[in-house]
């Protein structure tokens, strides 16, 4: 198969988180016709993971996995001598080329790997934790994210925190008759910037990402309402961040824990080149497909960007990369 143009083919079938189902199709039929045993398993009324096996091998000891799913917004497919660009074409649909095109020439030595295609990886790792439920007994979960095909020894955690102020509306000629809430916010916002950060040797520091903020009425309106969320990128447990970040904020706001990530340190084959993740990915929520590794093509600094795009050579080195690390897991 020539993963260029099935890269290209993946990317041209719009999957923004929750509307995956016509690349579900897509990849089990596509998946079938190859020769693989392909069926969807549910995870919503219109959205499927898609899990592969080799007839030969129903129950695989090695799986590929990676997610369908995109960020917004819907960018067409193109490529060039060197690259091939689009929306999904570095994260992570050029992976699922790879890693299917690496099954079927493992396939030409007998070695039989599963192919575990997931929705949701973007927003909350819904069809990891879905397909958590639905193991096979694998030993080995090979996880493609962007690492430039260096295998990740860890991966950062994920800690999402909205902050809330409430305050009281009033003329804004008259501030002494309201109560700020964006006053508030900005002040709760201003302590958090400057609170101390737990920092991991060799991994880096938890950092901080105010992503969104939003309040009031007008501007000739005292403020009742606003809030925050925020991104932590977690080293390490996040017990003691989230005492850090409630005592911190105090009596400005109230602070909600909307979602976790933990952080994952990983192994590496021997005579691998390795790096650290500073995102997160679906391994946390796919702990019953057995050990996890974390590499694959293309770049993560240019993922959900406007130029995303990935490597051809990249994508050609992974599927030898994929087939070698299938090899040694097997030995």
């Amino acid at each position: 198969m020539n993963v260029f143009s099935f890269t290209r083919q993946l990317v041209d079938i719009e999957s923004i988180t929750g509307n995956e189902g016509p690349v579900g199709d897509f990849l089990e039929r596509e998946l079938n016709r190859l020769g693989f045993a392909a069926r969807k398993m549910q995870v919503e009324s219109a959205r499927c993971n898609v899990f592969a096996t080799c007839p030969e091998q129903p129950m695989p000891a090695i799986v590929f996995s990676t997610h369908m799913d995109t960020v917004p917004p819907f960018i067409p497919s193109r490529e060039d001598a060197t690259r091939v660009y689009g929306r999904g074409s570095c994260d992570a649909k050029g992976i699922i080329a790879v890693q299917t095109a690496a099954a079927l020439r493992l396939q030409q030595d007998g070695i039989y790997v599963g192919l575990l295609f997931l929705v949701g990886e973007e927003r909350d790792s819904l069809g990891a934790k879905m397909a958590n439920e639905q193991a096979y007994g694998s030993k080995f979960l090979v996880n493609g994210e962007p690492t430039e095909n260096h295998v990740a020894l860890a991966s950062k955690g994920a800690l999402r925190v909205e902050v809330i102020a409430s305050g009281k509306m009033a003329h804004s000629a008259y501030p002494e008759l309201g109560e700020s809430a964006i006053d508030k916010l900005v002040e709760a916002l201003t302590r958090l910037r400057a609170m101390k950060l737990p920092d991991e040797p060799g991994i880096g520091p938890c950092t901080l990402n105010i992503g969104l903020i939003e309040g009031g009425r007008a501007p000739n309106v005292i403020p009742d309402r606003a809030r925050a969320q925020l991104l932590y990128r977690l080293v390490g447990p996040s017990e003691q961040l989230r005492k850090d970040i409630v005592a911190t904020v105090g009596d400005l706001a109230r602070v909600e824990f909307t979602l976790e990530i933990p952080f994952v340190r990983l192994q590496a084959p021997d005579g691998m080149p390795t790096m650290v993740a500073k995102f997160t990915t679906d391994i946390p929520a796919l702990s019953n497909w057995g050990q996890p590794l974390l590499v694959g093509p293309g770049s993560i600094h240019v993922a959900h960007t406007e130029g995303e795009y990935v490597e051809k050579k990249q994508l050609e080195d992974a599927v030898e990369l994929y087939c070698g690390i299938a090899r040694k897991l097997i030995s």
